[in-house]
């Protein structure tokens, strides 16, 4: 029996400027980007719903109020909520930060330009087993559709390094990642930091598990992943 994913909400990472995508992001914001003759977003909420996730918090910074606007408080059978960074960017991990008093004890969390179809209640099963804080699926890239990242091994993160380049990196951070709200009691509020330095700081108290998934992942934060996405989405 695989776990009851409904009452864990999924954070998603809507706040950057995009500039990959420019000048396409200049007036409206990534979530917005038309991909196969819908907002990439839609996407994004109508493939959460079909593998059991019913609640979204959307963690905007720039143009996040126009995803306000357009998509409301519930998209595709989704509950949606809104957590916006305010005057400074917040980076990844401080727009988690700011975003805990609507997440609750455990969230999923999920990149803006991510589309990842896979199974997320197995991911969840796997964390629960596992007692540790925080749990990242990985990969087997080989350098395949990106620079591979991460050194698993047994069901844990052994290393996570984007800029530490080593031959044992086989495995790239799949973009979903799942954790227990208390990992982020050690960061300031209202401060930039990345995701990445939370993810670090597990993996040197040995408290990140990993998970492997079978399937590729797919983005649009590149022209060359959107105009892919754009393929795969188009045939249905």
């Amino acid at each position: 029996m695989t776990a009851d994913i409904s009452n864990i909400p999924v954070a998603i990472l809507a706040g950057g400027l995009a500039t990959r995508l420019r000048p396409i992001t200049e007036k409206i914001p990534k979530s917005l980007v038309p991909v196969a003759g819908e907002p990439f977003l839609a996407h994004q909420l109508k493939l959460l719903h079909a593998r059991g996730i019913r609640r979204v918090v959307l963690c905007v910074g720039h143009l996040g109020e126009m995803i306000e606007r357009d998509f409301g408080g519930e998209k595709f059978g989704v509950k949606l909520d809104y957590s916006f960074d305010g005057d400074k960017l917040l980076g990844t991990g401080g727009a988690i930060k700011r975003a805990l008093p609507k997440l609750g004890d455990e969230f999923f969390i999920l990149y803006g330009d991510s589309y990842l179809p896979m199974d997320y209640a197995p991911v969840a099963e796997f964390f629960h087993h596992s007692g540790k804080a925080g749990l990242m699926t990985v990969f087997r890239n080989e350098g395949k559709f990106d620079v591979s990242n991460v050194v698993f091994r047994d069901g844990e993160i052994i290393v996570y390094d984007k800029k530490l380049k080593l031959p044992e990196m086989q495995h790239i951070d799949y973009g979903l990642s799942l954790f227990k709200a208390s990992v982020f009691e050690a960061f300031p509020a209202d401060e930039k930091f990345d995701l990445a330095d939370v993810m670090q700081k597990l993996v040197r108290e040995k408290q990140l598990a990993g998970y492997e998934v079978p399937e590729r992942f797919y983005e649009m934060g590149s022209p060359a992943g959107l105009a892919e996405l754009e393929t795969l989405l188009s045939r249905g």
